[in-house]
């Protein structure tokens, strides 16, 4: 099974992401990315296997030691590879820090195969639309409707999660970063 961790954003920054990802929909271009139930985060680390509660245990000790960070989401990108469009955040050495502290932490787990997750290798992003199933034209058109919708937000990281990367996702375990 493959799992993965995920930073979650505050309520008010994510329920703009998660509208900006339904417009996509609404204009009836692409519903992929809703139809996997996933809330807006910016993805960690993948792992290809691990113990659930050990990895839970991992997270409860890392949450404790580790505060919410401003987020702000400045530019909108694309993979066009996969035909994915995202929010990028405005990266600052705290995030670099925040990211290669866990992965410290979750050191032991399987991470073959997800090498742009690792440290010094990280995209952070926030998906708004996966388009690699539509007809390749959709692909530009929700890119124009992001493109004109989008506008840079501020926010916070407020909370990690671990999970399960299934069809839908499955949320397994979510917990607070220190206010």
């Amino acid at each position: 099974m493959q799992y993965a961790i995920e930073l979650f954003f505050d309520k008010d920054l994510e329920e703009k992401l998660y509208n900006l990802a339904k417009r996509v929909a609404d204009e009836k271009l692409s519903t992929k990315f809703l139809e996997w139930k996933t809330r807006p985060h910016i993805t960690l680390a993948c792992f290809n296997d691990l113990n659930e509660e050990k990895c839970i245990k991992q997270l409860k000790r890392f949450a404790k030691t580790h505060k919410q960070m401003p987020a702000c989401l400045g530019s909108i990108g694309m993979f066009n590879d996969t035909r994915a469009i995202f929010a990028s955040p405005v990266m600052t050495e705290d995030m670099y820090r925040f990211q290669r502290e866990l992965h410290k932490y979750m050191r032991g787990f399987d991470t073959k195969g997800w090498e742009w997750y690792l440290p010094n290798r990280w995209v952070p992003h926030c998906t708004l639309a996966m388009t690699q199933e539509d007809d390749e034209e959709v692909f530009y058109k929700a890119g124009t409707l992001l493109l004109h919708e989008f506008e840079s937000w501020v926010g916070k990281f407020s909370s990690i999660g671990l999970i399960k990367i299934t069809f839908p996702v499955e949320e397994i375990y979510t917990v607070d970063l220190k206010a």
